[in-house]
């Protein structure tokens, strides 16, 4: 849900009010837990909206730092990269079984729980035993 909220301070060509907005929109929507509003509520979530871009735009525009100022080309590449990177390792999806008798054979699929009336065995048995005095 937060995907558009990003770092927007120190880049040339600096952030948009567009960006700024967009920002805020995934906050107020996180904060509210609305992706869309109620027609109730969407006069709150709007002027929620337009309050939080109002106040990032003031913390940006009083930000100071001695950076350089980051490119956002630059940085776009690297976040690329890094996610062929994560996202390159990832085994490659296997293949789905259609039918039962594609299914490769291995374990034997384990019994489920005994029926009502059945005799115990083995652990179960001694499960139920212990503790009792015999």
């Amino acid at each position: 849900m937060c995907r558009n909220i990003k770092t927007l301070f120190n880049f040339e060509p600096p952030a948009t009010n567009d960006e700024v907005r967009a920002s805020a929109l995934q906050f107020v929507r996180k904060l509210s837990g609305f992706t869309k509003p109620s027609q109730a509520n969407q006069e709150a979530f709007d002027r929620a909206v337009d309050e939080v871009t109002a106040v990032a735009h003031r913390l940006l525009d009083s930000l100071v730092t001695n950076a350089a100022p980051r490119d956002r080309e630059t940085e776009a590449a690297k976040a690329r990269a890094r996610a062929a990177e994560r996202y390159g390792r990832a085994a490659a999806p296997r293949p789905r079984a259609t039918s039962a008798a594609a299914k490769p054979a291995g374990k034997p699929k384990r019994a489920g729980r005994p029926k009502p009336g059945a005799p115990r065995t083995g652990a179960s048995r001694a499960r139920v035993t212990k503790g009792r005095s015999r």
